[in-house]
């Protein structure tokens, strides 16, 4: 183990990856803490508490200490990241520098709270780097010129769009609509539609096996085991492929208003860019079926999802790493560097 090892956290909603200088993806685990209320001990953190989420006895809870891209549990965040730090780096002398992402949209007092947990679960030193940002450089986009690209990251929580040149953020927006949102959205449609209660992990398999944003051109169906509200007894129901683009209609069609909106705000000469140069999807809500189609279509602007999508935002801190020394501590600065390196 180096003396001093830098550390990068993708904070996500729903998952936490850990990257290391001159390593990678050092860790991945699922943004849950599962503990004794009763003792207050922590239990397990990551895929092993995940693992009790809905199946836990009663002085035992399992929950996600982030929601919308934002620390909701303050002492849960600082335990998990603790714990996960851990894991990773088995063993220092000194402290490891962190740089973490954050969503575009957070507010001054979540920025504290994101360094404050960091520094509190065993950094020396946080810096922060905006997710989109972030993205853009694990998507291998060369932000440093006077050209401009529009990144859009759909994460677990949140769904970031921005427009970036000259190695930062021109302009961006935020909203509460990820990975997350879709599932719910799923969960209430098929309630209102089936008078079937199914759990999140059942929404998120049909979301990732026929979940659909844009038309398909073949209508496939899959059973769905629930608790059927009538009866309170265990049913099954068939869900189609035409089901989850109504499922999914409203809460997609925000994520255009929003593109829209900072395309709207966006210098023209920067809009000539993009449309020239493409809108880029990453996160792992942007691997939802047809997401780059519906986006295409509504805005007549090349769009393609970024190779590794799910880990553009980790493969762009770990790039950050390497100009960590440039970087100031505390406030989101990258996009503020004069110039980028590496």
């Amino acid at each position: 183990m180096l003396f001093g090892r830098d550390i990068g956290v993708d904070l996500g909603t729903t998952t936490v990856i850990l990257t290391m200088r001159g390593k990678g993806v050092a860790l991945r685990e699922p943004s849950v803490v599962a503990m004794d209320k009763n003792t207050g001990r922590l239990l397990n953190v990551g895929l092993a508490a995940q693992r009790m989420l809905g199946r836990t006895p009663g002085n035992i809870v399992a929950i996600r200490p982030m929601r919308d891209g934002a620390i909701s549990d303050y002492d849960m965040t600082e335990r998990m990241l603790r714990e996960l730090i851990k894991k990773a780096v088995s063993f220092s002398l000194f402290k490891p520098r962190v740089v973490v992402s954050v969503s575009s949209g957070i507010s001054e007092v979540e920025e504290r709270a994101v360094v404050d947990a960091a520094i509190a679960a065993g950094a020396r030193k946080v810096y922060l780097i905006e997710a989109p940002l972030a993205a853009a450089y694990g998507a291998g986009l060369d932000i440093s010129k006077p050209d401009g690209y529009m990144v859009v990251d759909t994460g677990g929580g949140t769904t970031d769009v921005a427009v970036l040149s000259l190695g930062g953020v021109v302009g961006s927006s935020s909203i509460k609509a990820g990975g997350e949102a879709f599932n719910e959205e799923l969960i209430k449609y098929i309630r209102r539609k089936h008078n079937l209660l199914i759990g999140d992990n059942t929404a998120e398999e049909i979301k990732k096996s026929i979940g659909c944003v844009f038309p398909r051109s073949e209508d496939t169906a899959v059973e769905v085991k629930g608790r059927c509200l009538m009866t309170g007894l265990p049913r099954v129901a068939s869900i189609g492929t035409s089901e989850t683009l109504d499922a999914f209609g409203e809460l997609s069609g925000r994520i255009i208003e929003t593109i829209h909106q900072v395309l709207e705000d966006t210098p023209p000469e920067l809009v000539a860019d993009i449309s020239q140069n493409g809108i880029i999807l990453t996160g792992g809500g942007s691997q939802l079926w047809g997401f780059d189609r519906l986006i295409e279509s509504r805005t007549s602007i090349p769009t393609h999802v970024a190779d590794d999508a799910e880990l553009s935002v980790a493969y762009g801190i770990n790039k950050a790493l390497l100009w960590i020394g440039d970087m100031s501590e505390g406030p989101i600065n990258l996009a503020r560097r004069k110039q980028m390196r590496g």
